[in-house]
């Protein structure tokens, strides 16, 4: 794992990962997405019981990294997107209480991952927008449309609309909007909530209350990616 795309603060009860490529805006490179799901796998098998997500630097992931995408095949492309939804499924389907902090301008996978996330906070000049659809991409959208309901998802998604922190809260996709010196407080919250129950009763918990279908989800996203011409679509929402 690279030690250089992904910070790791480890406690006792619980782990910060903050995505370091600021220079990109913290986009998920391959090189990323895989040291994510290594060290969430890490996390889950020390029964670590909260696992944060933050970014470094202007914003919290400006989504999938498109960099050198001309010199990918479509199916090292397509690979790229499947090991992004199986980590939006790990952090989705985590064990652990999981907390996603936003700030400046976030789009895509970026958002998908603030999504899958059990608590999601927002500073004040979050920014938010998942253009995929642009590109006949199918990822996350179910688990958006379980937090917004499906009317939003359709206006939104279908537009591929941005929306600030003050409608992400409206629609609830934002658990609440607080300053980033109010996120220190906000997570001796959550460590208390997630260390009020043992660790297999919060795991059956959790369980109950996953609404998620993994394999429907995976089988949207490869069937999207799949369709050929996926560097052209590309290509055309990049210089739009």
């Amino acid at each position: 794992m690279s030690e250089d795309v992904l910070a790791i603060d480890k406690q006792a009860q619980a782990w910060t990962f903050t995505l370091n490529r600021p220079d990109k805006r913290n986009a998920l490179s391959a090189g990323l997405v895989e040291a994510l799901i290594e060290s969430l796998d890490a996390a889950h098998a020390q029964h670590i019981p909260l696992l944060v997500f933050q970014g470094a630097g202007k914003n919290f992931s400006a989504g999938f990294d498109f960099t050198g995408y001309e010199e990918q095949s479509e199916g090292d492309l397509l690979l790229r997107m499947v090991r992004i939804e199986t980590l939006l499924q790990r952090v989705a389907g985590s064990p652990a209480l999981t907390v996603a902090l936003a700030h400046g301008r976030n789009f895509g996978a970026g958002v998908d991952l603030f999504a899958a996330c059990k608590l999601r906070y927002c500073s004040p000049d979050a920014a938010f927008r998942m253009p995929g659809l642009k590109f006949g991409l199918v990822l996350g959208t179910r688990r958006f449309r379980d937090i917004v309901g499906a009317a939003q998802a359709l206006s939104i998604l279908g537009e591929a609309r941005a929306f600030d922190a003050r409608q992400a809260e409206h629609m609830g996709f934002v658990t609440q909007i607080a300053a980033q010196t109010e996120w220190p407080g906000l997570l001796r919250q959550a460590a208390d909530t997630a260390t009020a129950l043992d660790p297999a009763t919060r795991a059956a918990l959790y369980g109950v209350l996953d609404t998620g279908n993994n394999d429907a989800d995976m089988a949207a996203l490869v069937r999207s990616a799949a369709r050929p011409g996926l560097k052209a679509r590309i290509r055309k929402y990049l210089e739009d």
